[in-house]
C-alpha cells in the first residue's frame, strides 16, 4: 500500500518543503508555501531500458515532420509548423486571445481535432466559434472534463492528428489528493499529457495562465518540461498582439507573429509597418520612425517623445514599450556628449501600437524624437534611424542592416541614418544612406 504523506510546496516555484516556512529559501517569495499531499510507494522499481549507449557519430539524424496550420504567424513563430508529438504551452493574461488563436485553428485546420476545455462549457465555445470562423472544421470535438484520466482514456479512442487543453491549471488526477492548480496536480497532469503525446505521435497545445510578474504560473518544471514555451501578449487596450516563443526545441526562438484583435477574432498582419505608422496631415515635432528588427522580421515602428519643463521640481522619466532604464542612459548622452540640458524637463516616450521591444538599434529614433521635442522642430516623415548609441556618444553598428534598409526602401522612406561602421554591400540602394559615428555629428545633420 502506498503512504499518504504531506509536503510543502511553494506556488511561486514549485520548491518543495517538509515543514511551512513562512519565506521560500528558492525564490525568495513570502507566504506561498502550501500543504499538499502526496502519494510516495514504499518500494523500489527499477525499469529496464529499453535504449543503450551508442556513439554520438554513429546516431543518424532524420528531419521532424512538421504539420502546416492556417496561420502564417504561428508556423513562423514554430519555425515552419507543428512538430508531430510536440507538446507546446502557450501564456498570457486573461482576455489576450489565448483561447481565441486556438479555436481558431482547429476550426480552420483540416484535421480531426480534439478540443478540451475545463473552463467553458460547450455551448460557451460553440458560441464563440460562430463568431469566430466561417469555415468549420468538420472534424472538430469538443470535450468538456477536468479529469485527466478521462481526458486521455476518451483521446485514446478518438486519436485525434491534433489536441488541445485549456486549460493545464483546470486538470486534476486521481493520484494527487489536491485542488486543480496546485503544484503536485500540474507536475502529474503535464506528465501524463506528455507520455500520452510522445507515446501516440500526437502534438497537444496546453494553454496556461500567467502570474501577476508575466509568468507561467504553476512550477517551473512545467515549462523545461515541454518542447515549446509561446507567450501571447500586448496591450488590451491596443488591437494588436504579439505572440512569441520563450523556447523551442525544433526552431528558432526569436522570431515573432503579429494578430489584430477584431470582432471576428484574431487576423493576421502581413505586413506590420504599414498598419504601425500613423499617416499625418501635417508634420508634429517630437515624431520618428524607427526601423527594428523582430526576429528575421524588419518592422517600421513610430516613437513619440514630449520634452516639457518639469513643474513640480523633480523632471519626471517616463516611458511605454521602451526600457525606462535605457531612456535614462540615453539622456545622460546627450547632456554629456551633445551638450543639451535636459537635466530640469520632464521626458516621456511612447512606442505607438503598444508594441514593446528590447532592440538597442531604437536608440537613434528615440534620440531624434526627444531632439525634435525639446527644440520644437518637425523631423521630416520621409527620414527614419537605425541606429545603437555608446556611452561615448559613438553610433554603433546593428545587426542586418541590409534588411532594415531594404525594408525602410520599400515603404517609400527617402532616407535612413545608421552607423557608419555597418558593412553594406557594394549595390546600389534606391534610399540614400545617411553614415554618422558621433552624436554630435548626428544633432547637426538632423536641423
Amino acid at each position: 500500500m502506498a503512504k499518504l504523506k504531506t509536503q510543502y510546496f511553494c506556488q511561486n516555484c514549485g520548491a518543495q518543503y517538509s515543514q511551512w516556512h513562512g519565506q521560500c529559501k528558492t525564490c525568495g517569495e513570502w507566504n506561498t508555501l502550501v500543504e499538499e499531499i502526496v502519494e510516495k510507494s514504499t518500494k523500489s522499481v527499477v525499469a529496464k531500458s529499453k535504449s543503450s549507449i551508442i556513439n554520438i557519430i554513429e546516431v543518424e539524424t532524420n528531419e521532424e515532420p512538421r504539420i502546416k496550420t492556417p496561420s502564417e504567424e504561428l508556423d513562423r513563430v514554430l519555425g515552419g509548423g507543428i512538430v508531430l508529438g510536440s507538446v507546446t504551452l502557450i501564456g498570457g493574461e486573461p482576455g489576450i486571445g489565448k483561447s481565441t488563436l486556438l479555436l481558431q485553428l482547429a476550426l480552420k485546420m483540416k484535421k480531426k481535432i480534439l478540443y478540451v476545455s475545463g473552463e467553458e462549457s460547450a455551448s460557451q465555445i460553440k458560441m464563440r466559434a460562430d463568431r469566430l470562423a466561417e469555415v468549420k472544421n468538420p472534424n472538430c470535438f469538443l470535450f468538456t472534463e477536468t479529469n485527466v484520466e478521462k481526458i486521455l482514456h476518451e483521446a485514446k479512442k478518438l486519436m485525434p492528428d491534433f489536441m488541445i487543453i485549456d486549460s493545464i491549471q483546470t486538470l486534476q488526477s486521481q493520484l494527487i489528493e489536491s485542488s486543480p492548480g496546485t503544484v503536485s496536480q500540474i507536475r502529474e497532469c503535464s506528465n501524463e499529457i506528455i507520455k500520452f503525446a510522445k507515446e501516440n505521435n500526437i502534438p497537444v497545445f496546453l494553454v496556461g495562465h500567467i502570474t501577476k510578474d508575466g509568468q507561467i504560473a504553476g512550477p517551473k518544471v512545467l515549462e523545461h518540461m515541454v518542447d515549446v514555451v509561446l507567450n501571447f501578449d500586448g496591450d488590451r487596450n491596443h488591437l494588436f498582439r504579439l505572440l512569441r516563443a520563450n523556447k523551442n526545441r525544433f526552431g528558432s526562438t526569436s522570431e515573432i507573429g503579429i494578430y489584430e484583435m477584431i470582432s471576428q477574432g484574431l487576423k493576421e498582419i502581413k505586413n506590420p509597418s504599414e498598419i504601425l505608422i500613423t499617416k499625418k496631415s501635417e508634420e508634429l515635432s517630437g515624431n520618428s520612425v524607427a526601423v527594428t528588427l523582430e526576429g528575421n522580421r524588419p518592422m517600421l515602428l513610430e516613437i513619440q517623445a514630449l520634452v516639457s519643463t518639469a513643474v513640480y521640481g523633480t523632471p519626471q522619466r517616463s516611458s511605454t514599450g521602451f526600457d525606462s532604464k535605457r531612456l535614462n542612459m540615453l539622456l545622460a548622452v546627450l547632456e554629456k556628449r551633445a551638450g543639451f540640458q535636459l537635466g530640469a524637463k520632464d521626458v516621456f516616450l511612447n512606442i505607438t501600437g503598444g508594441i514593446k521591444t528590447d532592440d538597442p538599434a531604437l536608440d537613434l529614433a528615440v534620440v531624434a524624437s526627444i531632439l525634435s521635442s525639446n527644440e520644437d522642430i518637425a523631423i521630416s516623415e520621409h527620414y527614419c534611424f537605425a541606429g545603437e548609441i555608446g556611452l561615448s556618444g559613438e553610433i554603433r553598428p546593428i545587426a542586418q542592416a541590409e534588411q532594415r534598409i531594404t525594408e525602410a526602401e520599400k515603404l517609400g522612406y527617402e532616407k535612413i541614418f545608421i552607423s557608419n561602421l555597418n558593412k553594406l554591400p557594394k549595390k546600389k540602394f534606391g534610399i540614400k544612406i545617411e553614415e554618422i559615428s558621433k552624436i554630435e555629428d548626428f544633432v547637426e545633420l538632423l536641423f
